[in-house]
């Protein structure tokens, strides 16, 4: 009778941390999102390609997030839906030489997201408004505030959804696409 007792008091003891351990937020990290997000040779499924037009060059990385489609989680900290149990997907990659900059992310389901295509041009995976690029799906022109979660939905179906995203640099006071001359 003893031995139960003391061996129900050891699995108490051991599984005690595991509790604290679901209960600790998540750290932050630049990986947050991106094994949900990258796609994979031959799976099926709902995903998202996207082919980035306007780059002002070819330096640094291109970043692509996935946000649920309303106001008050887009662009919202990707700790803070994550541990809300709320959609984040992130993938990032290289910008190639030359030739089209296309970004396949997954997405849980056949729905409505909120899509957001950064160039980060120095690497170092924070926005700035100075040099980098932006853009959301359905190309709206942006302004020096958030932009409305609509601006940038997209509805994903069951397999691989479409959309070209044209950035925005900074040009003077505003925001907006690269001229061509």
């Amino acid at each position: 009778m003893k031995t139960h007792i003391i061996f129900a008091g050891l699995a108490l003891a051991m599984l005690a941390p595991l509790t604290v351990l679901a209960k600790v937020p998540l750290a932050s990290s630049q990986e947050l999102g991106k094994a949900e997000g990258r796609c994979r040779d031959g799976e099926q499924g709902p995903a998202i390609l996207v082919e980035a037009s306007g780059l002002k060059d070819r330096k640094g990385l291109m970043k692509l997030e996935v946000y649920p489609a309303n106001d008050d989680d887009f662009l919202q900290d990707d700790n803070i839906l994550l541990n809300a149990g709320k959609v984040f997907r992130r993938v990032e990659q290289d910008l190639p030489d030359s030739g089209p900059v296309v970004l396949c992310v997954r997405v849980p389901t056949a729905g409505a997201y909120a899509i957001v295509l950064l160039h980060d041009r120095d690497s170092n995976h924070k926005f700035g408004w100075w040099g980098d690029g932006a853009g959301l799906s359905g190309n709206p022109k942006l302004g020096l505030k958030k932009p409305r979660a609509a601006l940038a939905t997209i509805n994903a179906g069951n397999g691989l959804t479409r959309t070209a995203i044209v950035l925005n640099y900074r040009h003077g006071l505003g925001i907006a696409p690269i001229r061509a001359n």
